[in-house]
């Protein structure tokens, strides 16, 4: 409401100067009746604090020229911060329809229209304003910007890539990472569809465009293990050690099905060792400890947890190694055993696996665009002394 009036006030003053002005030019004495009917009642309406009321006098009174857009511009603004989007949009329609204006002013009232349309859901109307200020040379990185939001809404990935390639062109900022998870968008519809082939030709062409993108080598090796070429999956899968590390949680599961039906744990087992060297991780230790216990023993796996612990605390590790002491005690201490896993597996019931590095986003799911921040790849599993 304050933002409001403050806006209004100033343009109380303008629609009083502009009729006094337009009263002096008819008559050199103009009648004080000529500028209070509208003016004084639109001010009583603003000092009653019936700031729509106001709003709708003072427009009516100003007329839109070079002199008043940005008054106007900021009115509409405000109505679109406001959430009143209707009110936005008469006000932007109402500027782009006055001949007076220039080019600039025009092409910074379609802009702001868009954006309305944008916030009314309105997006066919938004994209073909955006498109012809392209074509316009005006507001060229916004547009563009404002259409890939739009193409992502609707999920039109081709047209997404071909409005990112532009806007790298336009303002050299590389846009490779954004346009490998489109392609990955491409890769994942043609799954759906059961198109393996056009899937990997879309895979090929993100690791073309972001040798990095870890999503990618992810379906690579989805699609490798549904096929049963377990070897192509393994290779997809330990590509990702060295394109983001920060993923390996995400691979461990699914390399290991794959070394089971290759027969080849072996070298599973030394994999999970030399991650465990370099990069530590409860769920590479959790994975080790499963191997030690099918190879030997529950005590062999508790050990080998316990040592870890010393070194990386970890909920998640004292929640299983509270599981495997279980099942050597009895009587009270097992129940209180139980109370202990019970209380640890409600706390990381309520916890976050996976943050936006860019907003603080927090879910359970992994989601390659941040469903808060709308930014790409920065989403991850979190490390820390209850998830790492």
């Amino acid at each position: 409401m304050l933002e409001l009036l403050a806006l209004l006030l100033p343009v109380a003053a303008a629609s009083g100067w502009f009729m006094a002005t337009r009263s002096m030019r008819k008559n050199a004495k103009p009648k004080r009746a000529d500028l209070s009917s509208d003016y004084f009642k639109g001010l009583n309406f603003l000092l009653n604090e019936q700031p729509d009321k106001a709003i709708e006098v003072f427009i009516q009174m100003l007329e839109v020229d070079s002199e008043t857009v940005e008054t106007h511009l900021a009115l509409g603004n405000l109505f679109r911060r406001r959430g009143e989007v209707d009110r936005a949009i008469r006000i932007h329609q109402n500027i782009i329809a006055r001949p007076t204006l220039n080019r600039e002013q025009r092409s910074l009232a379609l802009y702001e229209l868009g954006q309305d349309y944008m916030k009314a859901g309105l997006l066919d109307r938004a994209e073909n304003l955006f498109l012809e200020l392209i074509e316009l040379g005006e507001y060229k990185p916004e547009a563009l910007t404002q259409l890939l939001e739009i193409y992502e809404q609707e999920k039109e990935w081709d047209k997404a890539i071909g409005i990112a390639r532009q806007y790298e062109f336009s303002t050299g900022v590389r846009t490779v990472a954004v346009v490998a998870h489109y392609y990955c968008e491409c890769a994942e519809k043609a799954i759906q569809k059961h198109d393996i082939r056009l899937a990997q030709q879309m895979i090929k062409k993100a690791l073309t465009n972001d040798k990095h993108c870890v999503r990618a080598s992810l379906l690579q090796g989805q699609i490798d293990a549904t096929l049963n070429d377990c070897k192509a999956a393994i290779n997809a899968y330990r590509k990702v050690e060295k394109q983001d590390a920060d993923y390996l949680p995400e691979i461990i599961e699914p390399l290991e099905r794959c070394y089971r039906a290759t027969n080849n744990l072996d070298t599973y087992k030394k994999y999970l060792t030399e991650l465990l060297q370099r990069y530590g991780g409860v769920t590479i230790m959790l994975a080790m400890a499963a191997l030690l216990k099918e190879e030997q023993d529950d005590r062999a796996a508790v050990n080998f947890i316990i040592g870890e612990l010393r070194k990386r605390p970890s909920v998640r590790g004292l929640e299983r190694l509270v599981d495997y002491h279980l099942h050597s005690t009895e009587g009270s201490a097992r129940e209180n055993m139980t109370i202990l896993r019970d209380l640890i597996k409600k706390l990381l019931t309520i916890k976050s696996l996976y943050k936006c590095q860019s907003c603080g986003f927090e879910g359970k799911t992994l989601h390659w665009h941040c469903p808060s921040c709308k930014r790409w790849n920065t989403v991850k599993p979190i490390h820390d002394i209850v998830e790492a």
